[in-house]
This record gives structure tokens, C-alpha cells and sequence, in this order.
């Protein structure tokens, strides 16, 4: 199932809102301010974001943008006590996909997060089938026929988010703060690296190819 990042700092909202997602078989992580939930966002695999917008240290506003500048395909869901019209301008100007105002029902909630998934085309089996590869985000495995192929964990992080968004260039910059996280100091060029030793991994497999774009980045393009 996908991940999905809850930071407010209000200890009865967080509650409840988990509450309710773990009901429904999501994997859930809190942060209790901006500045923790993008230590948590840079740290681990995030599919969807649920966010309050008054949190102390780094509010809302400055969470979505630097979320939104880090990953222009993260869901974003914004929590605001007031629900006034500017508020929701700001947010969507930021990057914000959808609002929701306190207090709201948590029903609706999940409403509002399965329609966001289903948006960005976020399958909560995480499984994701090119031809006869199968590449499986719960257990990191990928099968191709009846072969059972271990990649290490970041070629397979860099496979499946090319993989599930296929025609998407992504930038080196993209990759390496989603993938490698927004602290990461190393050289871009281990993207490369990267790529190379996955495009020699399947080199033989004719249903996609990692394509280069001059000038950009690159994209994963799949075949009939």
C-alpha cells in the first residue's frame, strides 16, 4: 500500500487522520512540523502528503512549496482551520492539489485521498507490470518470467519511479532528491552510473527502454 505522510502538529488531528488510514491498510508516517515531515519526505518513499497549514518552525505554506519543488508529481492534501478563500488560492498557487477544513469527516478525507491517488495513478497494490516484468515496491523484488531478479534498493527506486509515470522526463536534480533524498551531497552523475547498470541489467528485455533526454534528463518509454 502507499505511504503517506501526515505532518500537523496537533497531536488529536494526527490521531485521528492515522487512525483512519491505517484502517484502511495505508502505511503512515507523522511529523509534528515542516521541517520534520521533509527530514521523513527525504528519508523514505512518500506517495501522499497531508499537511496543516498553521505548524510551528516550518508552516504549511513553506512545506508544500519545498515538497512541490522536490516532486512536482506528490500528491498534496492541505489541513486548514479557518477555510477562507485566500487561503485556498495560496495553497493551490503553491502546489496544493486539494483542501480540506477542520473539523472535517474523515470519511470525506478518504474520499478525498483515494481520488488523489487514483489522479496521479498511485496503485495501492504497488505493483507495477512492464511485459513480463514485474517490479513489486512492498518486498523490492522484481520477477521477470519465472526469474527472480535482486537489484540493489536505490537502482530499484530509480526503475520504479521511472516505471510508474512512463513517457515522464525527469531531471538528474529530480531523481536525486526524490530517490537520494534533498540532503544528499554526492555528484549528480550517479544517476548515470545508475541508469547504465540498469539499461546493461535489461539490455535483452524488449518491452521498455531508458531513454535519454539531451539537455534534460530521462524518461522510461514502454513497447507493445
Amino acid at each position: 500500500m502507499p505511504t503517506i505522510l501526515v505532518a500537523d502538529d496537533d497531536a488529536n488531528i494526527r490521531e485521528l487522520v492515522c487512525l483512519f488510514l491505517r484502517n484502511d491498510g495505508f502505511e503512515i508516517a507523522e511529523a509534528v512540523d515542516g521541517k520534520e515531515a521533509l527530514a521523513i519526505y527525504a528519508s523514505r518513499q512518500i506517495d501522499l502528503v497531508i499537511l496543516d497549514i498553521m505548524m510551528p518552525i516550518m508552516d504549511g505554506w513553506a512545506l508544500c512549496k519545498e515538497l512541490r519543488r522536490a516532486n512536482p508529481d506528490l500528491p498534496l492534501l492541505m489541513l486548514t482551520a479557518r477555510g477562507e478563500t485566500w487561503e485556498k488560492v495560496k495553497g493551490f498557487e503553491l502546489g496544493a492539489d486539494d483542501y480540506l477544513t477542520k473539523p472535517f469527516d474523515p470519511l470525506e478525507m478518504m474520499a478525498r485521498v483515494k481520488a488523489l491517488l487514483k489522479r496521479y495513478k498511485i496503485g495501492t497494490t504497488q505493483i507495477i507490470q512492464l511485459g513480463n516484468i514485474t517490479l513489486d515496491r512492498q518486498s523490492y523484488k522484481v520477477v521477470r518470467g519465472q526469474e527472480l531478479l535482486m537489484l540493489p534498493l536505490k537502482e530499484f527506486e530509480l526503475l520504479y519511479k521511472l516505471a510508474a509515470s512512463p513517457g515522464q522526463v525527469y531531471t538528474r536534480e529530480q531523481l536525486i532528491e526524490q530517490i537520494w533524498g534533498i540532503d544528499y551531497i554526492g555528484d549528480e552523475r550517479t544517476i548515470d552510473v545508475h541508469i547504465k547498470r540498469l539499461r546493461e541489467r535489461f539490455a535483452t528485455t524488449p518491452n521498455f527502454r531508458i531513454e535519454t533526454v539531451r539537455g534534460l534528463g530521462y524518461r522510461l518509454e514502454v513497447y507493445e
